[in-house]
């Protein structure tokens, strides 16, 4: 029997405000435990809370940026339940009432057609705490830092089909978040973290199949990959015509396998009320048009604008704008060397490669834009070859030395004197009469050869240009 992948998806964003949800704790990661911390998120009796204004305003952005119905009315919930991380007993949520719903996306499905991947509901919650086991399980700590941090939870419909879909709505989800200046999704920080549904059906039928939910998955490939282990397991049991257990499964990622946590809890389990201590939101009509006129310039736009004003082409416009600091990166650069086609090669070339090797963003690196427009001026000037640059980039990239101190430190201003030059082209060409003679023969490609030698001479120092131009003279006598 072959069967459907069923999948839908809970994302939980943490959302960009100077303080947490309900207090006046810092929002920001640090890695000392228990230090952001007060009264009220660590649930003392009769700490009350106070609702922060600019999150419900990050959550109406990330509403309206994901297409979504606004309630002009809301509220919050306790969302009952008992557990280390959660010093109250209960989540503040919006269950009942979320601030959006009935939203979408698009992305591409597997045969690369668009596809639309519906978003049931966009609700504001508070974040837990963190959990830290110790080695060998002897004993569990809790760092409340992360307790009362602003969230929004961004549900799908089962409308994902396959793990690639899955990732591939994760990524798109991640770069609208981040251009509508909500969150900046760190996954490596927890502020981007995904959990999976996933069931599985005979081919045809309409009747959703039992289903698992994954978790602990902090990285796009994490996701994929437990997904596709997942589908793996619930195939082989349904093939044994056994029921797949409705349960919560953990990801392990040195095991590479799933592990059960517990059975799955639905909604009754959590016994949600409305909070008592919170006022309702009112959303005015007017407010929420003024949210929505004042949204960012998105990718899809943006790369229209790098094609249409600096006449990239379209494979460059979506690289560039697939991460808006690095279509920032890009733009910065400009305002200092307006030469845009080069300055997306480099960005695409040389400095993507020391990003991805680092694990960086564009913004979180050494190397600013105004350093990568330094570096090309400095190619124009005649002072440092290509190759040099390439280079001079590495050292300034790992070092945060802007580049012309790396040349100065380094020595590695390109030689442009005819004298000096000339004696390294004599040289190189008394050492190789064969390539002389093809060249007088008409084979002229071979001045290549000879150009390369005498780079390799001088340390990659020499003027290219000119050396071609000594190479010829010499030989053409």
């Amino acid at each position: 029997m072959e069967f459907e992948v069923v999948i839908g998806l809970e994302v939980h964003v943490e959302l960009q405000t100077e303080s947490k949800l309900f207090c006046s704790c810092p929002n920001c990661f640090v890695p000392e435990p228990n230090v952001n911390t007060c009264p009220v998120c660590l649930g003392f009796p009769g700490a009350r809370p106070r609702l922060n204004s600019h999150a419900v305003r990050q959550a109406l952005t990330a509403s309206l940026a994901l297409n979504c119905e606004i309630a002009l009315f809301s509220y919050f919930d306790r969302k009952n339940y008992f557990y280390p991380d959660m010093p109250k007993g209960y989540q503040l949520s919006q269950y009942f009432e979320p601030i959006g719903s009935d939203g979408y996306l698009v992305v591409e499905d597997d045969g690369g057609q668009p596809k639309t991947v519906r978003i049931a509901r966009v609700h504001m919650e508070e974040d837990a705490g963190k959990l830290v086991h110790a080695a060998g399980g002897a004993s569990s700590m809790v760092d409340y830092n992360r307790a009362g941090v602003p969230l929004v939870e961004i549900v799908t419909r089962p409308d994902l089909r396959s793990s690639g879909e899955s990732r591939r709505y994760l990524e798109q989800l991640k770069r609208i978040l981040q251009y509508a200046r909500v969150s900046d999704c760190k996954m490596e920080e927890g502020s981007l973290r995904c959990d999976a549904n996933i069931s599985l059906r005979p081919v045809g039928s309409e009747t959703l199949g039992s289903k698992t939910e994954l978790k602990n998955m902090n990285s796009f490939k994490a996701v994929e990959k437990s997904l596709e282990h997942e589908i793996k397991r619930q195939k082989n049991i349904l093939k044994r015509n056994e029921e797949v257990p409705s349960q919560t499964l953990r990801w392990e990622e040195d095991r590479q396998e799933t592990i059960v946590m517990r059975g799955k809890l639905e909604a009754h389990d959590y016994r949600c009320f409305t909070d008592p201590e919170l006022a309702p939101i009112e959303l005015a009509p007017e407010e929420v048009d003024r949210v929505r006129k004042a949204l960012p310039e998105m990718a899809e736009a943006r790369a229209a604008r790098f094609i249409s004003d600096y006449g990239l082409p379209e494979y460059d416009a979506g690289v560039l704008t697939s991460s808006r600091c690095l279509a920032d990166y890009f733009e910065t650069c400009l305002k200092s060397y307006n030469n845009p086609k080069v300055v997306s090669n480099w960005i695409m070339g040389e400095l993507s490669a020391h990003l991805n090797l680092a694990g960086l963003e564009a913004d979180q690196c050494l190397f600013r834009a105004e350093d990568l427009a330094d570096l090309l001026k400095m190619i124009d000037e005649g002072l440092i070859s290509g190759k040099i640059a390439k280079d001079v980039l590495e050292k300034s990239f790992q070092s945060g030395k802007t580049p012309r101190l790396v040349v100065e430190e380094e020595g590695l201003l390109q030689i442009s004197d005819h004298s000096e030059l000339e004696a390294v082209v004599e040289k190189v060409l008394a050492e190789n009469p064969d390539s002389v003679e093809k060249y007088r023969s008409g084979a002229t490609k071979v001045i290549g050869f000879l150009v390369g030698q005498v780079m390799k001479e001088t340390g990659g120092k020499a003027n290219p240009g000119l050396v071609n131009e000594l190479l010829v003279k010499k030989i053409e006598g």
